[in-house]
């Protein structure tokens, strides 16, 4: 029985760190478990330009605690009158290391986002010729869509003919939720590929009515059935190129997520690593997961490999209950929290 596991220092290929106090309050988290991370760009404003990006990212880095080793990778937020020149300047600066799309108004922060994507097809073209990843919000936002088929008919009527149209453009459907997305990055070219959340790896949709409303399970895309849970663990544990590891860790104060219209989002950030070790367990898989962690994303992004080492131990830890936001006076709920975890970061 395996008790301690040393990989790679992963990288979290989706995160959300948000801006001010609540962003001072999450990133030591996911410092203290990932080398690099790529960084969402829906802040209000959204990250659009060169310029915003590189301002966003001087604020992370005077955030990050010290003597602490840690690289936030930027990313342009795509609207409908994105200047595909100053994306590819950002681009040639290696201000960007990839663009997200955002369907208008399908998550938090995103009514920017894009109305049509072939607005976006001068972009698009410059992303493909630079090798540039897209990262897709896989879902539609047309209020007749059932909210659990929303990333079925976004795979498609949009992802389908936009991978068509640039057949050797690099896209990542983001925290894939469904087979049916699976299935898509499994038949896909090299050039296709997705990221795995730790909480769709453990929750199906029941959880998130298990008792009454589970506000802080709330997330979008939303859990699916049981059938797709299983799905994305089989996916995550192939060892299969195309699937690595983003977090989507999604923080919000416990105010905006109990509250009448509760805002999307799951802040797994404290735990993640430890949820995906002991997925990989489950699944008799711990051979393959420094390849999900730490070897798939890099390769996708043509970026090295980490030089340095963590370990985890099967000694067991807890997931914190609350985290204080600073000068707000207002608390964030973790994922899990409270909750025994079999493995912990050592």
């Amino acid at each position: 029985m395996t008790e301690t596991l040393t990989i790679t220092k992963p990288d979290d290929w989706h995160l959300h760190l948000r801006d001010g106090d609540l962003m001072r309050a999450v990133l030591p988290y996911t410092a203290a478990q990932f080398a690099r991370a790529i960084i969402m760009p829906n802040l209000v404003p959204p990250v659009v330009t060169t310029e915003d990006a590189k301002s966003y990212r001087d604020r992370i880095f005077s955030s990050i605690p010290e003597n602490v080793d840690f690289t936030p990778l930027m990313t342009a937020y795509l609207t409908d009158n994105t200047d595909p020149e100053d994306l590819r300047a950002g681009i040639s600066e290696k201000v960007f290391v990839g663009v997200k799309m955002y369907p208008a108004n399908a998550t938090t922060n995103s009514a920017h986002g894009v109305t049509d994507w072939r607005k976006t097809e001068r972009v698009l073209a410059v992303l493909e010729e630079t090798n540039t990843p897209l990262l897709v919000h896989g879902e539609v936002t047309d209020q007749d869509v059932d909210i659990f088929d929303r990333e079925k008919v976004f795979i498609d009527e949009i992802l389908l003919p936009l991978s068509k149209k640039f057949s050797t453009l690099k896209i990542v459907l983001e925290h894939v939720t469904t087979k049916d997305g699976v299935d898509f990055v499994k038949e896909g070219g090299k050039n296709i590929a997705a990221t795995i959340t730790p909480h769709h790896l453990v929750i199906n949709r029941n959880e998130i009515f298990r008792g009454g409303i589970r506000p802080h399970l709330y997330c979008l895309p939303i859990a699916k059935r049981e059938k797709h849970r299983l799905a994305l663990r089989a996916a995550a544990v192939s060892g299969k190129e195309c699937f690595f590891l983003g977090t989507d860790s999604a923080p919000h104060p416990i105010s905006s997520k109990e509250s009448e219209c509760g805002c999307a989002g799951i802040f797994n950030a404290p735990t993640a690593l430890e949820i995906y070790a002991q997925v990989f367990d489950e699944e008799n898989a711990l051979d393959r997961f420094e390849k999900f962690a730490s070897f798939n994303g890099p390769n996708f992004y043509n970026l090295p490999v980490n030089d340095h080492k963590i370990t985890l131990s099967k000694q067991g830890s807890e997931s914190p209950d609350l985290i204080e936001i600073s000068s707000t006076g207002d608390q964030l709920m973790p994922f899990l929290s409270g909750k025994e975890l079999a493995w912990k970061v050592i």
